[in-house]
């Protein structure tokens, strides 16, 4: 460990990432997340670690590597930067328009109504989603329900708090109903409605979990931009156990560049990246 004088002059950001030593971090971040690294993601490792090291006052990825293995907080950490959390407002629209239209036919004095955002990022999906169930009208109670592997993340969709430039894809019928502008010391920033922060829920799960909690059954679940980073294996036990959550005749929403081809599954496709439980 440096001294605090040769702490001063040290660059982290210079401090190599070796290939054994990307071959281990992989290997982990596999077993823990289900998450494939590419050998193109390495450059991305190493900006973001180099943070870590610099916070501990590590010179190298081994001793790095080694902390994280035996502290489950700063594993945690790791998986948190790791992780890509790319989201926004009304992503993949036509998912939101088919959803719409799907409620608004049930039965309106059916029971409630549960939607699964799982790899909900920022929240930026599940709040889509609630405004759409919000503006379609329909008499029965719905909740939205949302997971992610990044604690992180996970705060700010527990806060629903969005800088305006986020809002860019809200239609503004929507954005005039649902979304508070701030003032003051928020200037800059917009709060989700309170009746829209009611209804969603937020909470940690590893999709790459063997053993999932009891979440209960949905009647739509969105998995979208997931599945691009898992190999084969992992996205077929990840579908398995999506499926079973999944209530019968309810929707599999997954990202528009994604599909289920070669995967087992009784899921039927309606439309490209919308499939049915039959």
């Amino acid at each position: 460990m440096l001294n605090p004088e040769q702490e001063k002059y040290f660059d982290y950001t210079s401090v190599k990432l070796t290939d054994t030593e990307y071959d281990a971090y992989k290997d982990l971040v596999y077993d823990v997340a289900g998450i494939s690294l590419k050998e193109k993601k390495k450059p991305l490792l190493t900006g973001r670690l180099s943070k870590r090291l610099r916070h501990h006052k590590i010179q190298n990825y081994t001793d790095y590597l080694k902390l994280v293995k035996n502290d489950s907080h700063e594993l945690q950490m790791m998986i948190d930067l790791v992780s890509t959390n790319e989201t926004s407002f009304f992503r993949e629209e036509k998912h939101f328009h088919f959803l719409e239209d799907y409620v608004k036919n049930l039965d309106p004095r059916r029971g409630p109504f549960r939607i699964w955002s799982a790899a909900c990022s920022s929240g930026m999906e599940a709040y889509t989603t609630a405004m759409v169930m919000a503006e379609s009208g329909v008499k029965f109670p719905w909740e939205i329900f949302g997971t992610d592997i990044s604690t992180r993340i996970l705060e700010k969709a527990q806060k629903a708090l969005y800088p305006l430039d986020a809002a860019n894809r809200i239609p503004q019928n929507y954005l005039k109903k649902y979304c508070m502008k701030g003032v003051r010391d928020m200037s800059g920033y917009m709060l989700m409605d309170k009746k829209l922060r009611s209804s969603a829920t937020f909470r940690y799960m590893n999709l790459n979990d063997q053993a999932w909690p009891d979440v209960g059954l949905f009647d739509v679940i969105f998995l979208r931009n997931v599945m691009i980073y898992f190999d084969k294996p992992t996205k077929q036990r990840l579908i398995g156990n999506i499926v079973s959550r999944l209530k019968s005749d309810g929707y599999l929403f997954v990202g528009h560049s994604e599909n289920l081809l070669g995967i087992p599954t009784t899921l039927k496709s309606v439309q490209p990246s919308i499939y049915r439980k039959i």
